[in-house]
């Protein structure tokens, strides 16, 4: 994948913390088209795969007028419910910055959006994968506690030289993660809600390898992101992720696989627990009068 917006500094206009304004004014009558379709798109098709937080939370991006979400608006919504807002900044931002702002309920969101021809693909994360994908589930106060949580580990981890651990955990959990929700299986990391394709993959295919959730076990593990992920890691709930984040001692983790291979995204580990429970019925299967999942062993 490449990344176009990758600054070695805070570029012009973005303040020391790598946030800049909005600006919301300055979005043209196509981006704010572009947005309401995506919106549109993805909420439709991913009903009966994404997460039921997720799917709660979406109202908390309706704004009163149809377009991009006007921060100014947005924000007063989410601190009201959550404690948190989101802020602007130019795209991918430094490890410091970033979980500083997570760590304060401040979620980062790129000021860019795909244009009208990439529909379906964004290179890199843009404002509706980060708003989109992510925002909704802030609304879950276990999940929330999480992110806070995930940002404190990560200035931790800045001072002992181990974010990349890190970078496993957000990627595993945050952008590609799995929760058992009412006995199925759903989606709740941004990245697979902003691609159809591998939600339905990751649901529904009976070979696909899902493991449930062991910290040391991600932290180990290599990621991908020019193909769909060869795992992925499920949760019996937020709370289950945030107390297993909580629980665990992360400083002893680094020390421990420190100087040893890590796992490459397909590879087995001998702590592995499979998933075992419902995938969810693939949408050609579906009908009124079909579950929205059944039972399918995974190994």
């Amino acid at each position: 994948m490449t990344a176009t917006h990758i600054f070695e500094a805070p570029p012009p206009g973005a303040a020391a913390d790598w946030t800049l304004p909005q600006n919301w004014d300055a979005f043209s009558s196509e981006e704010h088209e572009v947005w309401d379709k995506l919106l549109e798109q993805q909420s439709a098709a991913l009903e009966l795969f994404a997460s039921r937080s997720f799917l709660r939370g979406l109202d908390v991006l309706k704004m009163s007028r149809p377009g991009i979400p006007d921060y100014r608006e947005l924000n007063v919504r989410l601190k009201e419910s959550t404690g948190w807002e989101v802020v602007a900044v130019p795209g991918w931002i430094p490890n410091q910055p970033f979980f500083d702002h997570l760590a304060n309920r401040r979620f980062p969101v790129a000021n860019f959006l795909r244009s009208a021809d990439n529909l379906a693909y964004s290179k890199e994360p843009d404002m509706f994968h980060d708003l989109f994908g992510h925002v909704p589930t802030l609304t879950d106060p276990a999940f929330s506690e999480f992110l806070v949580a995930y940002g404190e580990a990560g200035l931790r981890a800045e001072k002992l030289g181990a974010s990349d651990y890190l970078g496993s955990l957000w990627l595993y959990t945050v952008e590609f993660g799995l929760v058992v929700e009412e006995g199925c299986l759903r989606a709740y990391g941004g990245g697979l809600l902003s691609s159809y394709a591998e939600t339905v993959s990751a649901l529904t295919l009976p070979d696909v390898r899902r493991v449930k959730l062991n910290i040391e076990r991600v932290m180990r593990t290599q990621y991908n992101f020019d193909q769909f992920q060869q795992v992925y890691f499920v949760v019996d709930s937020f709370y289950h992720l945030r107390n297993a984040t909580a629980e665990t001692d992360f400083a002893a983790i680094y020390t421990k696989i420190a100087g040893e291979n890590l796992l490459k995204p397909g590879d087995l580990w001998q702590g592995d627990e499979f998933y075992q429970g419902p995938l969810a019925v693939p949408p050609v299967a579906q009908s009124a009068d079909n579950a929205a999942c059944h039972v399918s062993g995974n190994a």
